[in-house]
């Protein structure tokens, strides 16, 4: 390993901390699904730990229907934020307690009675 004083002289290397890309770790999934090598193949060919490709490719198949399915998943989404839009003036916030500046016991928002 790069990281091992005894193999550098004492000192102490690391690598910087890698940060990969969606493509990437889709790319890597796919690879590890397909089956044709084993995890520890395909991590050692692009140089990453073996639970990275066993964890991207979960997520993978955990969130493949969401694919398919945005659509419908993203009506639903609109439809919610629309609803939350419309109450967000309506009567049932008006009792929500207010804390005062000045430190102060709450004071409670006036209300439509």
């Amino acid at each position: 390993m790069d990281f091992c004083p005894c193999m550098t002289g004492g000192k102490s290397v690391r690598r910087p901390r890698r940060n990969h890309s969606a493509a990437f770790k889709a790319r890597v999934a796919l690879e590890a699904i397909r089956g044709e090598k084993t995890v520890a193949e395909i991590a050692a060919h692009h140089e990453v730990h073996p639970n990275w490709v066993t964890s991207w490719k979960s997520e993978l198949l955990e969130n493949a229907a969401a694919i398919f399915g945005a659509d419908a998943m993203a009506s639903n989404g609109k439809e919610r934020i629309r609803e939350l839009h419309e109450n967000s003036g309506s009567s049932r916030w008006s009792g929500i307690f207010y804390p005062v500046r000045s430190g102060s016991s709450p004071v409670r928002a006036a209300s439509d009675d």
